[in-house]
């Protein structure tokens, strides 16, 4: 029976490849940010610039995370120009619904924040060698970020301060539409004074972190590409002022590395869209609080309940 199971894998994958060796299969749908990659992760891809054409038709995304238990529903607007497949410029809008913990979720009482990026390609994938990965490096910075940290410096001071914080990530792409195992494989590393896109507030430093992710290319119906993926970012330990409402005091937080699963459905030539639909493990018990009632101490667990949030999202290149 697992030889049967392993030779029908087999045979799946070997039709992939060979429906696919021809095709063309960039990564053209928008992440979270606003960047060309997966739903949270950015490849050292770009929006597609016409042959003879320096700017891109603009490619336009709409990302959808529901929260709702705690940290509240997000829905992030983007728009990203190509500039000659080696550069992109882009503006995201976060748009923030408040949860629903009466507890916690004060946290996130705002509207959203600005996001910008850019990312310019050194390398290309498949130049000079059929083997060669493309090489790229970006950057990220969120504007008006009062989620956590701000909400946080409101409660201990009074007064409501907002944040900008920022990502300068370098990343490694390869895709690989040929038997018998198709695949697009995507390493990267970036230094970050940001927790969970910033949606987990200000970190308290700047540090480096890991990031990437795996899709396998499958052929689909009406010259579509079904790609099963899964991706990682490795998160700051921690946000800044958050120790403080923790206990026992001096205690840190405990943010775990967001993971999401999700399938792409896209075009196998030239894609103009990207659809994708997926499960996100965020955040689940990140330490302990506690509180003074008459009868005594009580603690009280810190969980952002989002270990399983749904998302979706879908971009357009004209």
């Amino acid at each position: 029976m697992k030889i049967m199971k392993l030779s029908i894998v087999t045979a799946i994958l070997l039709a992939a490849g060979s429906l696919l060796i021809s095709s063309r299969l960039d990564a053209q749908n928008l992440t979270l940010e606003g960047q060309t990659g997966g739903f949270i992760t950015p490849t050292a891809y770009v929006v597609y610039s016409a042959k003879k054409h320096f700017f891109s038709y603009p490619a336009v995304g709409y990302h959808f995370v529901n929260a709702s238990k705690v940290i509240g529903n997000l829905h992030t607007f983007s728009i990203t120009e190509g500039f000659g497949n080696r550069a992109e410029l882009g503006y995201t809008r976060s748009v923030h619904q408040e949860g629903n913990s009466p507890m916690f979720s004060q946290l996130w009482h705002f509207a959203g924040m600005n996001i910008f990026n850019g990312k310019v390609v050194a390398i290309r994938d498949g130049q000079g060698s059929p083997l060669t990965p493309g090489l790229a490096a970006g950057f990220v910075v969120r504007t008006g970020d009062k989620f956590v940290t701000g909400a946080l410096d409101k409660s201990f001071t009074g007064t409501l301060k907002s944040y900008t914080n920022e990502d300068l990530y370098a990343v490694i792409t390869k895709t690989w539409l040929h038997p018998p195992f198709p695949f697009l494989a995507n390493i990267g590393w970036k230094a970050t004074n940001a927790t969970i896109y910033g949606i987990g507030g200000q970190a308290t430093r700047f540090g480096g972190r890991l990031f990437g992710g795996l899709g396998i290319p499958l052929p689909g119906p009406f010259k579509t590409a079904i790609v099963p993926a899964a991706g990682f970012t490795q998160e700051p330990p921690t946000s800044k002022n958050l120790g403080a409402i923790l206990y026992p005091p001096g205690s840190r937080a405990h943010i775990p590395t967001t993971l999401d699963y999700a399938v792409r459905i896209t075009q196998r030539e030239n894609p103009h869209f990207a659809f994708d639909i997926g499960v996100g493990q965020v955040a689940g018990m990140i330490g302990t609080t506690a509180a003074l009632t008459p009868n005594g101490l009580v603690l009280i667990p810190v969980n952002l309940q989002a270990r399983h949030v749904f998302g979706m999202g879908l971009s357009l290149r004209y």
